[in-house]
């Protein structure tokens, strides 16, 4: 059987099914993004977390069980987050964990791993997951900060903004709401017209793999424990599969080690193919590329470890 052979149709398939998964969450993500620019007062989030910067890191990496988000939705939530003056360190801790540590993908885990130890599956997704985002967090305060911004992430609408607001409102208190969920319209569709172009190179880029390349050439690395969990991360990056979806396709995969389909659980949801685009809206190209090298040896390395407690 060849390792490499493109079927159009079964890649169009597999895109828009990518695509019809992800654009919801997308939308999702955008609306909020422009509700936030249009009434989350400035400066809000610094005076809600704890003045202590380790401290909010800690708490920024638990929002996603009160503001659970999907990885599709929350890159343009997190940059309209940033520009209100979150810190960034505290961004990628909700961004990051956001996407594992909330109720439904807890749900979907258990479910899928019903007869496969679904507890300490669960619970070690969740525990790894936080851990991971907060220790990257962690690294973005001492070493990165908004030097890992592209350039305009910051201050980026400020001259819209100013457009926008002091446009003489005769209408009075009323009419100046409603010119606030004009603007939230105006930014959701911009945010959204610029996420979704990532969106979709990676699920194109997704879809090729899933199609074309024979799933075979990995079965012979489940053998060993180290290789497992590195195939199963690559596989993860490569599928791009929601995180409240994806513990049903890795507990398929039965001739894998519990760890290794633990490391697909927690590495997808933070790094793959459509992220590694969606994060260049947000993020130098430089930085992308050392977060995913650093999630991925991280992610390796904890789950490995987290294997001895997994049958």
């Amino acid at each position: 059987m060849s390792a490499f052979a493109f079927n159009p149709q079964d890649f169009a398939f597999a895109f828009l099914s990518i695509l019809f998964e992800g654009i919801p969450f997308v939308l999702l993500g955008t609306l909020l993004s422009g509700i936030i620019d249009a009434f989350l007062p400035g400066q809000v989030m610094t005076r809600l977390l704890p003045r202590n910067r380790a401290a909010a890191i800690a708490v920024s990496g638990l929002l996603g069980l009160v503001l659970p988000m999907c990885e599709c939705g929350i890159v343009p939530v997190i940059r309209r987050l940033i520009r209100k003056g979150l810190p960034v360190s505290c961004g990628i801790a909700y961004m990051l964990a956001a996407p594992i540590l909330n109720p439904v993908v807890a749900l979907s885990t258990f479910a899928a791993f019903r007869g496969q130890s679904p507890e300490a599956m669960t619970s070690l997704r969740l525990g790894i997951g936080y851990l991971v985002a907060v220790l990257a967090a962690y690294a973005v305060h001492a070493f990165g900060g908004p030097r890992i911004l592209r350039p305009g992430v910051i201050g980026g609408d400020r001259v819209r903004r100013r457009i926008d607001f002091q446009i003489p409102e005769p209408g009075g208190a009323a009419v100046a709401g409603s010119n606030r969920w004009a603007h939230a319209v105006r930014v959701a569709v911009a945010d959204f017209l610029d996420v979704a172009v990532y969106l979709v190179i990676g699920a194109a880029l997704a879809s090729l793999f899933n199609t074309s390349v024979n799933q075979e050439v990995i079965l012979p690395l489940a053998s060993s424990p180290a290789a497992a969990s590195a195939a199963m991360m690559g596989l993860a990056a490569i599928l791009s599969l929601c995180s409240t979806s994806d513990a049903f396709i890795a507990a398929t995969f039965t001739a894998f080690p519990a760890a290794a389909k633990l490391a697909f659980l927690v590495f997808g949801p933070m790094f793959d193919f459509k992220l590694l685009f969606l994060y260049g809206a947000v993020f130098r190209k430089r930085f992308v590329l050392l977060l995913g090298a650093g999630l991925f040896l991280t992610v390796w390395f904890l789950t490995t470890l987290a294997g001895k407690a997994l049958p």
